[in-house]
């Protein structure tokens, strides 16, 4: 298998890792991606990891562990080569083409199902691999989730996971920003959509810019707040009274969207920070 290591001890394993994913990765997230590894592959916990560091694999084991690092030296993100995340306790399968679920994804998801209440129906736009909207059918059993994206492989994903996890969605193929969308009835709205500039792709980490699908990340400069806006007016006619609407954005733009809602209507606009203080949300209440 090619593997240049002395011997077959865990040691020399995480000693290859952190050799070979220097030029990518700052050593505390070499050492937590091989930790992953080891406990997606072999089901090590990071205690047993830091125990058995002197012992030696076996050759199945060691190809195990050491197979994802010949994809994680051409920059592939360790979800896609795991093939699988974790949001809001469910596991949800991802792969190329799909975009990843981020922590502050699940932050926003934990926010609305909290401030949600008693739920009939809610609406995920640009739902990708489908998690935000699987987290709610999760949390909300008897409501009515309906998610939309514009990528069939991403909508394919998704009810992949669905089927999987025996969480029933529907799943709509459909193109937000198209004039013929109208949305459904709903009582919740919530959407993750495309934020980052073009101009900002270059100063992505590589992992990011080169393997997860641009169509779910960017946005033109010249119209940073596009997809948001047009969610929050084609949501407005949606929701019913005291309906409300999530949406996650640009730490430098989401707050921008605020007076833009409160033009709209909306009764209640709160743009919020997530947990790292940078702004990232916006909460309104039809």
């Amino acid at each position: 298998m090619g593997m240049r290591s002395p011997d077959n001890t865990v040691q020399a394993v995480l000693d290859l890792y952190a050799q070979d994913l220097a030029p990518l990765y700052d050593p505390s997230e070499i050492r937590a991606m091989a930790a992953m590894v080891f406990e997606e592959r072999l089901a090590w916990d990071r205690t047993e990891l830091s125990m058995r560091r002197s012992e030696r694999l076996s050759e199945s084991e060691l190809l195990l562990v050491y197979k994802p690092l010949k994809r994680l030296r051409q920059g592939e993100p360790l979800q896609y080569v795991l093939g699988h995340v974790r949001f809001h306790g469910l596991r949800i399968e991802v792969a190329p083409g799909v975009l990843i679920p981020r922590p502050e994804t699940e932050e926003m998801v934990d926010r609305a199902i909290r401030s949600a209440g008693p739920l009939r129906d809610a609406l995920d736009i640009g739902t990708g691999s489908g998690a935000i909207a699987l987290a709610l059918k999760h949390a909300f059993p008897a409501a009515n989730i309906t998610a939309i994206d514009v990528s069939s492989d991403a909508l394919g994903q998704a009810r992949r996971n669905g089927d999987r996890l025996g969480l029933p969605v529907e799943w709509m193929l459909a193109d937000v920003l198209g004039a013929e969308l109208v949305l459904p009835p709903v009582d919740l709205v919530i959407s993750n959509p495309p934020y980052v500039l073009r101009s900002e792709a270059d100063a992505l980490d590589g992992h990011v810019a080169r393997h997860e699908p641009g169509l779910a990340l960017f946005v033109e400069d010249d119209d940073p707040l596009l997809f948001h806006r047009t969610i929050a007016e084609k949501a407005y006619r949606a929701l019913s009274p005291g309906g409300q609407l999530w949406l996650e954005g640009h730490r430098d733009h989401i707050r921008g969207l605020a007076p833009v809602l409160r033009g709209m209507g909306y009764d209640i606009v709160e743009p919020l920070s997530d947990l790292s203080g940078a702004d990232r949300f916006i909460h309104a209440i039809r």
